[in-house]
């Protein structure tokens, strides 16, 4: 899986066709621990990417456990 990250701050998750096919045959993505070590630095590095790429209202957003989160 590749994260595509826009100026604006907002980000595509785009998955190769190995990944779709095993997701629709498996219903998951299942990541060892090393694979798993590795995503998570990306996350964190995207993470910090993405509060430098925010406009200020989006920086300011705060998220509570009932906050509802939809995609386009």
């Amino acid at each position: 899986m590749k994260f595509k990250q826009y100026n604006n701050g907002s980000c595509d998750i785009e998955f190769s066709l190995r990944e779709r096919w095993l997701i629709l045959k498996k219903g998951k993505i299942h990541l060892s621990d090393e694979m798993l070590k590795h995503f998570g630095n990306h996350l964190v590095k995207i993470v910090m990417d993405w509060q430098l790429k925010f406009n200020e209202k989006t920086k300011n957003l705060q998220t509570k456990e009932n906050t509802e989160i939809k995609s386009e």
